[in-house]
């Protein structure tokens, strides 16, 4: 009996935007209603879902997902830091390839507080206490002055930035190439959070927030919702979906090992060994290696975390990193070598709502092998990657690619929304949300469109 098969169908996202005024259930409606109307299905077709965030009480992906009905298929929430996004679509997209469902949602949301992450709980154990002590000893054992180094998250990736440079005799203007080139990829992209473009020079000489970690270098806190529809090969058959079927070839999970405390290193308590595991074992999956790959989203949470990432990726030795910058190897060019890295702008600049981060991601590059990410579209796609990572810890590499039932050129986002949607963002209407809520729907939970 020959294995099953996973095929992302429907794609879709808000608007990543600083925290403002809309709620959870109107940001997760949002994804899934694009992501159905991008699939061409109703949420009775839906017999999975798996709902991703953060912050927020339990069984926050009923209350999101019951305005589209209450069919009574299962909907697990799942939160694994900021690889949340990408933990829900392993769950639906195992259900699929398990023979648990056909057709499975993964919704990911997140409403943040302004400013810089923080525990929701201080009256009990901090998840993340064995890095923060291993972090604080190395530092002691460098002698850094006990000055205020400024959030956690960020001098944990300030730090495997300092110890690459100080290996491998790069500088912080590479990694300030890197800030510099993801904000440049932002500019053409209506989703992102952040669309100016600063030089180099600018990233470097900006305000720090840690001892060497500038403000461009980091991600903001964002609202934001997105959804991702799995089906199964006889699902997408049955209901004609060829046109914009795009497979799941690999996909690698992996937390931390033991060398998180054992290596002493700065790069791995920023988790760079569960992110060479998770991408060995979805390239395995694949049949294919980093050459193979054309572009990709890289969990840039900090721009210190794409220099230290592009080896355990297999986009370079160990050590080389840097000089995978300086050749521009990791963007847009003519020659046809390398990869386009981040071109949504990364988190840097086109936001990181926790939860909805992955699955953004992976529309990101859905979109790319469709041949339908606009302005931000690359050359001859025929294989993509995205990685995810949260501290504490987890990593979620997924590669996609076209199946070879895809009907080329068949597919365009405008003749299902009515817009581009790699071009635009618009937000959803009372008649999109008529278009795919359930037969069995409750008007005790009306969607707050406005």
């Amino acid at each position: 009996m020959a294995a099953r098969k996973a095929y992302i169908v429907g794609v879709g996202m808000t608007a990543f935007t600083k925290p403002g005024n809309k709620d959870y259930p109107i940001l997760g409606l949002e994804g899934a209603v694009k992501a159905l109307i991008d699939a061409g299905l109703t949420y009775d077709d839906v017999d999975y879902a798996a709902a991703g965030y953060v912050y927020g009480d339990s069984t926050c992906g009923q209350r999101v997902l019951y305005q589209l009905g209450m069919t009574g298929i299962p909907i697990v929430n799942v939160n694994n830091n900021c690889s949340t996004g990408s933990s829900a679509f392993n769950l639906a997209a195992n259900a699929v390839l398990a023979g648990q469902a056909e057709c499975a949602l993964a919704v990911g949301f997140e409403k943040m507080a302004p400013g810089s992450l923080s525990s929701a709980f201080t009256d009990r154990a901090a998840p993340m206490e064995g890095t923060m002590s291993q972090l604080f000893e190395i530092e002691g054992d460098k002698e850094y002055e006990t000055e205020d180094f400024g959030p956690f998250a960020a001098r944990i990736f300030g730090a495997a930035g300092l110890e690459y440079c100080e290996k491998y005799g790069a500088t912080w203007d590479h990694i300030a190439e890197i800030s510099a080139k993801n904000h440049r990829h932002s500019e053409k992209n209506p989703y992102a959070q952040f669309r100016a473009t600063p030089s180099k020079e600018q990233v470097l000489k900006a305000r720090k927030i840690t001892r060497e970690v500038t403000l461009p270098m980091c991600s903001p806190t964002s609202d934001g919702g997105a959804g991702v529809i799995v089906a199964s090969e006889a699902f997408v058959k049955k209901h004609g979906l060829e046109d914009r079927a795009i497979e799941l070839a690999g996909m690698g999970v992996a937390t931390d090992s033991i060398r998180l405390y054992e290596d002493r290193s700065r790069i791995e308590l920023a988790g760079a060994d569960m992110s060479r595991r998770a991408a060995q074992i979805a390239y395995k999956q694949a049949g294919i290696q980093a050459k193979d790959v054309q572009v990709l989203e890289l969990h840039d949470c900090f721009a210190p975390n794409e220099l230290v990432t592009y080896p355990a990726l297999g986009l370079c030795a160990e050590g080389e990193a840097h000089k995978l910058v300086e050749q521009k190897l990791n963007t847009y060019n003519d020659s046809g070598k390398g990869w386009v890295v981040n071109p949504s702008g990364g988190l840097e600049s086109k936001g990181h709502p926790l939860g909805a981060t992955g699955l953004g991601m992976i529309k990101y590059m859905v979109d790319q092998l469709r041949g339908d990410a606009g302005a931000l579209q690359v050359k001859n796609v025929q294989h993509a990657l995205t990685h995810n990572i949260g501290l504490g810890g987890s990593c979620v590499v997924t590669i996609l690619k076209r199946p070879s039932f895809f009907k080329a050129g068949a597919t365009n986002s405008a003749k299902r929304f009515g817009y581009n949607a790699g071009d635009q963002v618009k937000a959803i209407t009372e008649e999109d949300l008529n278009k795919v809520k359930s037969k069995q729907f409750s008007d005790y939970l009306p969607a707050d469109l406005e």
